[in-house]
């Protein structure tokens, strides 16, 4: 940051006003943050999480309610993973945090066949193990770092291998009902944050466990939308703008929409034999046959 030149500031600052700006307003449209709220960051050591952080914290010194913030990271007993960085990190801002230790690790390759995706059980175990940690620092809110990116790339991976339309919401009640989840990033897009946490330096931890299988899913995904993106500048967001537009009655789902029921309640046209200019019928040629009709 300090050797960054009088223009590459001016830029950062743009791009930390927007990322600003998008989380404030994610925050506002979905009621993610009351006053009194005690949020738990869920902090991996990845670049959307520090960024996630970062800005909260910056939010939390203007937000007009007030509001704790905690850091939390799940040990996984990663082979080589730095235990002693976010550690360093979190006190040198002055951030509270809890380090969680849980051999994960070993879980997931002992139950995950050679060459299958590991990140569904491990994700499944770790979430299962903040969210139980949450209720006993009694954090009524649960903030993960996702970004636009990963709700779009979401929902085309429930679409193409799971039959589902649905992708991440930017707030959810968690299944048991006891943990509230937000996404204060969901307006943010990827490369803004990539800018962002090279600019800022953070000391990023990379995912050993789930960073070398090149063939997944959601890169293949990732890809897709990149290739789209290009050849379409602004069709992510259009996607995105999509999710927040929804129109049951034009889908297929009989539990969000009563099609069963669907019965004529117009009023019949009383200008059906119009002869004006502009009656439909009257600009319509109209041939018609009857079996046994004498032609």
């Amino acid at each position: 940051m300090q050797t960054l030149s009088k223009k590459d500031k001016t830029e950062f600052n743009k791009l930390q006003k927007r990322l600003r700006r998008e989380v404030g307003k994610a925050i506002a449209d979905y009621n993610m943050i009351e006053d009194g709220d005690k949020v738990m960051v869920c902090l991996s050591g990845g670049k959307d999480s520090y960024t996630m952080l970062d800005i909260l914290l910056g939010l939390q010194k203007s937000a007009p309610v007030h509001f704790d913030l905690v850091a939390v990271n799940l040990d996984q007993k990663q082979p080589g993973f730095p235990e002693h960085v976010l550690p360093e990190y979190l006190q040198s801002i002055n951030v509270p945090y809890h380090i969680l230790e849980r051999d994960t690790y070993s879980i997931v390759q002992d139950m995950v066949p050679e060459g299958k995706t590991t990140c569904g059980m491990c994700s499944r175990l770790r979430r299962g193990t903040l969210y139980a940690f949450a209720e006993q620092i009694q954090a009524n809110k649960i903030a993960l770092g996702h970004h636009r990116d990963d709700i779009i790339e979401t929902l085309f991976l429930n679409m193409f291998y799971g039959g589902k339309l649905k992708a991440m919401p930017p707030k959810l009640l968690a299944d048991s009902g006891r943990n509230i989840l937000i996404r204060p990033m969901a307006y943010c897009q990827e490369e803004d944050i990539v800018q962002y946490a090279e600019t800022k330096e953070f000391p990023i931890i990379p995912c050993n466990l789930c960073g070398s299988q090149e063939n997944l899913q959601r890169q293949s995904i990732k890809q897709m939308l990149k290739d789209w993106e290009k050849l379409q500048p602004g069709r992510s967001e259009i996607i995105f703008r999509a999710i927040q537009n929804v129109a049951p009655s034009q889908l297929a789902d009989t539990s969000l929409f009563d099609f069963n029921t669907l019965s004529i309640n117009g009023i019949a046209s009383l200008n059906i034999g119009d002869d004006g200019p502009l009656s439909p019928m009257k600009q319509t040629q109209v041939e018609s046959w009857e079996p046994g009709a004498i032609s």
